[in-house]
């Protein structure tokens, strides 16, 4: 179904969709007028000499250089060259298509500037699957993502390179390819095309998905680990949450105990300890404490994905010209410098009950480290040193990047975001969780295996997947296959979605 991108509705669900699922998109009339609307009024303004910055000044340390008109039909193409200052391998297709779908939606709001062929070209780039080169790192998060998003204009002007239908050609020919015209470059259209955190952005909405679905598998995790370590059910009473008033929390408790619905361990019949430890109980405190910090990060994603991010901006009714700085990128770094820390601390407390599950001295009674034959055989042991590495390296990961700042540009741009770190260094947290996660998923099922009660529908649903991939450890084996494809079960949700098949949506 195709997504109508009108500057006030986008998603993060419908930004994956264009992004990972290469939903097609359209820009709204309504859209398109209000840019013809604004350009019309910057063109009005060029005819009188009116001083616009970027448009007929340079910019940065140079916005006080007036130019000439000469200058001014050929100053966007410069702009672009010199900005196009990038390092490193091309950045993943899925963020930068979701770059362009929210550089769309800033032009839908018609306070850009540029001639709407620019922001129709980028419309058929998502569409007939031109996606630019896009180096990885150069970007300080405020003038927006500058290098990386120059690197995409570069394709306006036919230039640069872009992946297309799977091979990585020259900007001209993927366009020429893609039967897509080259609008070329004029007054002002370069600086619209880059002057806002769109690709920072864009990253963070695509982890936000990435990371609410990974809380649920941390749920489902602690569920299973829960039950194989004989827990006391009742810190998973929704009432004892809702006493307190956390929202995640709330969540986090239903999720845990629709999870262990039906098993012998809800009935009262078995014995469990009058309290168990924090990493146990504490589990919906610590979720929810993360599902919060990500509500919050969606939130002001969000706002950013459908707000006006551009320096100038045009107010046509006013017959205005504003500059400021709505390109800063610190209202999405510093919300996602706090969900990367959330990540990591749940992946802490996932690591602690791993800890529980193959420690003979914690885990009631089970076989140490989960093995048939300890001391002939050393069973998991060893998983819990990759956790390990693992989580340090999300530890160190979770220093803000959002504070700090080096100033730029002979100190015209001294204080930015650098939002591009928080967004690059949130999915190497994210790729480690998927692994750590998915080690406590083995060793809980392992642990199961030797239980001999029934488990609850949603721990057995998991268990029965994971078995899909995984075998039983009866016998010591080279664990790193095991541990590559557990992570990638995770990376996945094949679990969450055939739980969530099993025993209903999770909240």
């Amino acid at each position: 179904m195709t997504i109508t991108l009108n500057g006030s509705e986008l998603t993060v669900e419908k930004l994956v969709a264009i992004a990972r699922f290469n939903e097609k998109v359209e820009l709204a009339p309504e859209a398109l007028e209000r840019i013809k609307v604004c350009r019309a009024m910057l063109e009005e303004k060029l005819a009188n000499k009116e001083i616009m910055y970027g448009t007929n000044t340079g910019i940065g340390e140079f916005s006080e250089k007036i130019l000439n008109d000469e200058q001014v039909k050929e100053f966007q193409k410069y702009l672009i060259y010199n900005h196009a200052a990038g390092i490193g391998d091309p950045a993943p297709i899925e963020h930068v298509r979701a770059a362009l779908a929210g550089r769309i939606n800033v032009h839908a709001h018609g306070n850009s500037g540029c001639r709407p062929e620019i922001t129709l070209t980028l419309v058929e780039m998502l569409n007939k699957g031109v996606t630019p080169v896009v180096c990885q790192k150069g970007s300080v998060g405020a003038s927006g993502d500058l290098a990386p998003m120059a690197q995409a204009a570069l394709l306006l002007m036919g230039e640069g390179e872009a992946f297309y239908n799977g091979e990585r050609l020259s900007g001209h020919d993927a366009m020429e390819r893609a039967g897509i015209p080259i609008p070329g470059l004029q007054a002002r259209d370069g600086l619209a095309a880059i002057n806002g955190s769109n690709l920072l952005t864009a990253m963070s909405a695509i982890h936000i998905y990435d990371m609410e679905r990974f809380l649920k598998q941390a749920e489902i995790a602690a569920a299973m680990s829960i039950e194989a370590l004989l827990g006391n059910m009742k810190p998973y009473n929704s009432k004892l949450h809702e006493l307190r008033g956390f929202k995640g929390a709330i969540t986090s408790a239903k999720n845990i105990a629709t999870l262990v619905e039906g098993s012998d361990l809800t009935t009262g019949k078995m014995k469990t300890k009058v309290q168990d430890a924090y990493s146990m109980r504490s589990t919906p405190q610590v979720i929810g404490t993360a599902r919060d910090a990500v509500a919050y990060a969606r939130s002001q994603v969000e706002i950013e994905l459908n707000g006006v991010g551009d320096n100038p901006i045009f107010v046509p009714e006013l017959k205005l010209t504003l500059t400021g700085a709505n390109f800063q990128g610190s209202p999405v770094a510093l919300p996602m410098d706090m969900a990367g820390i959330a990540i990591t601390m749940v992946c802490v407390l996932s690591e602690r009950r791993l800890n529980r599950l193959t420690n003979p001295a914690l885990s009631q009674g089970l076989p140490d480290f989960l093995a048939h034959e300890p001391g002939f055989y050393s069973g998991l042991m060893l998983s819990q040193y990759t956790a390990d590495h693992l989580i340090v390296e999300q530890r160190i990961l979770s220093t803000p990047a959002s504070i700090q700042s080096i100033p730029a540009a002979a100190d015209q741009e001294d204080f930015v975001s650098m939002g591009m770190n928080t967004a690059l260094k949130n999915g190497q947290i994210l790729d480690n969780a998927y692994g750590v996660l998915g080690i406590e998923f083995m060793a809980a099922a392992q642990a199961l295996d030797f239980r001999e009660f029934t488990p609850g529908k949603g721990s057995l649903k998991a268990r029965e997947v994971i078995r899909r991939h995984v075998d039983h450890l009866e016998v010591d084996r080279p664990l790193y296959n095991d541990h590559n494809k557990m992570k990638a079960l995770v990376k996945s949700n094949e679990i969450l979605e055939e739980v969530e098949k099993t025993i209903g949506n999770l909240g």
